[in-house]
């Protein structure tokens, strides 16, 4: 299982993703889920995926490589020209390794499971956020739902409800989904560390910040415990009810 979080921002974005993969409780190992085509001055694009890890891969592969475009040249996410054609061309690709693949899987016995995050922005163009499905066909991030999440949902959504609007500083997103990751993690023990984390400022068309946060990174440890500490010490000011 995975957990991803994205948010869209007036002041930019924030992607967040854990790296653990698993194929059964005797074999947990890490994978990147975070790729990024960045092309300073010019383009920053930046994908998380969750599901099946081959497909994922194979999707991604796909992007590098390219999709022919009908006269005879490719394209890739390194030469679209806009976020949309970005989002277009990630559900292309989506379809076309579920053309080639799901039919040997589903003899299998496995179903055709992934999902992603795209984010990012083209110069002269808007930053943009999109959710994509199995099948190839997303939706774009607004206003009124300034994030989105794929894999892991239930356990990180109750912060990010009740802090994130598109106000929101690039600092307090970012700590707010180290929140929504920790609560997953604790949770759930498919999704674990180490984290990958972008912040991209809008219109600057470059990464202004990426980390990869392990276990034992102090900020991270911080936001674990002082989270847990504060929730304990919230829960102890409610007054126990009176019923017994």
């Amino acid at each position: 299982m995975t957990y991803c979080v994205g948010l869209l921002l007036n002041d930019g974005l924030v992607m967040l993703a854990d790296s653990r993969t698993n194929a059964g409780v005797d074999y947990i190992s890490t994978y990147s889920k975070l790729t990024v085509w960045e092309q300073p001055g010019e383009r920053m694009i930046s994908l998380m995926t969750a599901g099946n890890l081959s497909l994922s891969q194979s999707i991604v592969t796909m992007l590098n490589e390219g999709l022919p475009n009908g006269d005879g040249e490719s394209v890739t996410m390194s030469s679209v020209h806009s976020m949309t054609e970005a989002a277009r061309l990630v559900g292309r690709a989506i379809r076309e390794v579920r053309r080639l693949d799901a039919p040997a899987l589903k003899e299998s016995g496995i179903d055709f499971e992934v999902s992603f995050v795209l984010g990012g922005q083209i110069a002269d163009r808007h930053l943009r956020l999109f959710l994509f499905y199995s099948a190839g066909n997303f939706i774009e991030a607004g206003p009124d739902s300034p994030y989105f999440q794929i894999g892991e949902l239930k356990y990180g959504k109750p912060i990010l409800d009740r802090v994130v609007t598109v106000e929101t500083s690039l600092n307090e997103a970012a700590k707010c989904a180290m929140i929504s990751m920790d609560s997953t993690i604790r949770s759930n023990i498919s999704v674990g560390p180490p984290l990958d984390l972008l912040i991209y400022r809008r219109d600057s068309l470059k990464v202004d910040a990426r980390m990869t946060l392990a276990a034992d990174d102090p900020y991270y440890k911080m936001i674990s415990e002082g989270w847990s500490g504060g929730l304990r010490e919230a829960f102890d000011k409610v007054p126990d009810p009176d019923w017994v």
